[in-house]
């Protein structure tokens, strides 16, 4: 009997997600890839692994058995590769990266040239993901380190298992219609009378702006509920509301019609990579940290958390 690396994967997935679907999603294949080869699995052990329950599947006792066998093999292998990389002494590595818009489009360009100019050992591949949903990936092993955001107003809970590396720290703005606010700097409540256009509650950024809006004596009216900050900077330039935008947001293509007003009391949004806590340290990874950080560095964002 051979066992596949890969197929122990979507064998863990389905286990820790639930359903072939789920699954499917964290792995970013297709439900009927996963069905394929969670189905060859069984084949290469024959024995049976999965019982259908309505249009899903459970794990038989053996399946439950073989995931756990399948936790010890796939840690083993990671832990062996950390080992090699170290043992090496030579940069080569395949770094796969969760990463959204902004820090895909403002940090990781000059962060990936410089890498590529200086190790070109190392390969980063990336996968945009919410940004809810990466540190989970990288705690599960579908990632090797991803972007993560943290709010002023809104501090978010952190996993034990995960380092964190701070890489830059961007300034929230007000986005208004050209001619709106007449001044260079506007407080958040001066905007309460406004239409606001957010990102949803579900969304650690939609909930930090309304916490934000909370402390500072009002519910925002939101008109638009929308969950790109390109997106939102479209519709306040047609006149359709206010929104915040981060740093990173701002380099993103900014639609005409719009002020960008700085903030009087500052709200600030901390950009971090996560990657999972090893005996092993893996300089690879520490090398595309740093660079990012350089990266973050030349664009003017301190790697520093900044008083208000």
């Amino acid at each position: 009997m051979e066992l596949s690396l890969h197929r122990l994967r979507m064998l863990r997935e389905l286990r820790r997600r639930g359903t072939v679907t789920a699954a499917a999603a964290s792995l970013h294949y297709t439900v009927s890839a996963v069905s394929q080869q969670l189905a060859l699995l069984e084949r290469d052990v024959g024995v049976k692994l999965f019982e259908r329950l309505g249009r899903g599947v459970q794990l038989t006792e053996l399946g439950f058995l073989l995931t756990d066998h399948a936790e010890e093999i796939l840690g083993s292998v990671e832990r062996a590769t950390l080992a090699l990389e170290e043992a090496q002494g030579t940069m080569s590595a395949r770094l796969t990266a969760g990463v959204w818009a902004s820090v895909a489009s403002g940090l990781l360009p000059g962060a990936l040239t410089s890498l590529a100019a200086e190790h070109p050992g190392i390969q980063v591949r990336t996968r945009e993901l919410a940004p809810e949903a990466t540190a989970e990936a990288v705690r599960d092993g579908t990632l090797d380190l991803s972007f993560v955001i943290d709010y002023s107003d809104a501090p978010m809970r952190w996993d034990t298992g995960l380092e964190r590396a701070v890489v830059a720290v961007e300034r929230l703005h007000a986005a208004v219609p050209a001619g709106a606010v007449p001044s260079a700097t506007v407080s958040l409540d001066a905007l309460a009378e406004y239409p606001w256009i957010m990102a949803s509650p579900r969304s650690h950024f939609g909930r930090a702006i309304r916490i934000a809006c909370q402390r500072h004596g009002f519910q925002p009216k939101i008109n638009h509920e929308v969950e790109e900050q390109s997106t939102a900077m479209v519709l306040v330039g047609a006149g359709l509301g206010v929104t915040l935008v981060s740093d990173l947001g701002l380099r993103l293509l900014r639609p005409p019609g719009i002020d960008v007003v700085a903030l009087t009391t500052p709200l600030l949004r901390t950009v971090s990579i996560a990657y999972r806590r090893t005996e092993i340290r893996r300089p690879a990874l520490q090398l595309v940290v740093a660079a990012v950080q350089t990266s973050a560095a030349e664009l003017g964002l301190g790697s520093e958390p900044e008083l208000p």
